[in-house]
C-alpha cells in the first residue's frame, strides 16, 4: 500500500529536483525513497534508482552538467522524467547524448516498463515508467 491516493493533493504526489555532479548521491536516496514510498519491492525501488541514477550521470558526463528529475505517481504507474537544457555545438545547433555501447542507456530500458527518449534542440528527455505493484484486493493500493 502508498501513501498516494486518488484524493491526495498533485503536489504531494510529485517531486522535483534539480541536479548536478554534487547532487547525484542526494538524487539517488530521494529515488529510491519515493519509489518505495509508492509501494515498490525494495529490489523494484533499486531498478529506479539506478535507472535514474543512470540517466543524471549521463546528463552529467555526457551533457550540460545539470539536469532536471520529476517523478509522479498514478494509480498504476510511477513516471520517471530526466532532461537536460543541452549543449550547443559551435554552429549553436543542439548535441544530444552520444548513445554508445556503455553509457547504460540499455540499463533503462531493461530496468522500466516503458522508455522514450527524445533530443532536440532544447536538450534532452527520457521518460520512463514503472508499473506499480497491485494490492491483493486489486485496488492498486
Amino acid at each position: 500500500m502508498h501513501p498516494f491516493r486518488p484524493g491526495d493533493d498533485a503536489e504531494a504526489r510529485v517531486l522535483v529536483r534539480e541536479f548536478d555532479a554534487d547532487a547525484l548521491a542526494g538524487l539517488r536516496e530521494a529515488v529510491l525513497g519515493y519509489a518505495t514510498a509508492c509501494g515498490m519491492s525494495r529490489d523494484r525501488a533499486i531498478d529506479v534508482m539506478l535507472a535514474v541514477h543512470e540517466l543524471a550521470a549521463n546528463a552529467v558526463c555526457h551533457g550540460p552538467g545539470h539536469g532536471r528529475l520529476q517523478l509522479h505517481v498514478t494509480a498504476s504507474a510511477l513516471h520517471c522524467e530526466v532532461s537536460d537544457p543541452g549543449t550547443s555545438s559551435s554552429d549553436g545547433r543542439a548535441v544530444p547524448w552520444p548513445v554508445e555501447q556503455g553509457h547504460g542507456l540499455w540499463l533503462i530500458h531493461a530496468a522500466a516498463d516503458h522508455v522514450r527518449v527524445t533530443s532536440g534542440p532544447n536538450g534532452s528527455l527520457i521518460t520512463m515508467v514503472f508499473t506499480l505493484p497491485v494490492a491483493a484486493d486489486g485496488t492498486g493500493r
